[in-house]
């Protein structure tokens, strides 16, 4: 049965979040892993009882990622493959910097910096990938003061299909049984 908090709108305002939050700690960036709480359960063990946002799902950082986890790496894929993540978390999202060549602008066409956003849910087939290129310096130059605070955000189906499985290995794996 769907609830509001594992559907595809709630990942999707969930991504929007993770984007913000992102993007504001700038480029240059380690990996960064959300774990996606239902928000009603993080009021519940915060004692709020006042009014809190509509977003169904509330972003966790997990902040003890090993410093060694490169973005695009093997070991980041590993260790991502290896997480069992409690029953009260209904999501994870993965921010990772890439390389991104665009098929579309011929062979020749230099990879450029980017932001992958990879994010799944336990309901089946909740999913989103999201790519947020790097803009140039001429292009920043060009589009004027306020420019870096543009987020272009491409997205589709079948991206990144690995680092999705890898996300919803994790949600799949009962934490209580894992060594």
């Amino acid at each position: 049965m769907s609830s509001p908090s594992n559907s595809q709108p709630a990942l999707n305002k969930a991504m929007r979040e993770a984007v913000e939050f992102v993007h504001a700690e700038g480029w240059d960036a380690a990996p960064t892993l959300f774990a996606l709480v239902p928000t009603d359960l993080v009021a519940a063990q915060l004692d709020d009882l006042g009014a809190h946002d509509d977003a169904p799902l509330t972003l966790i950082v997990q902040d003890n990622l090993p410093e060694n986890l490169e973005p695009g790496s093997e070991e980041l894929a590993d260790y991502v493959s290896r997480l069992a993540w409690p029953h009260d978390v209904e999501g994870v999202v993965l921010a990772q910097e890439i390389k991104f060549r665009d098929a579309a602008a011929g062979a020749d066409a230099p990879a450029r910096p980017a932001r992958l956003y990879s994010g799944v849910l336990r309901e089946e087939g909740v999913e989103l990938t999201l790519l947020q290129l790097r803009p140039t310096e001429e292009e920043l130059e060009a589009a004027g003061p306020f420019a870096q605070d543009d987020i272009q955000l491409r997205g589709g189906p079948d991206v990144a299909p690995g680092v999705l499985a890898a996300l919803r290995y994790g949600l799949e794996q009962d934490p209580d049984e894992v060594v």
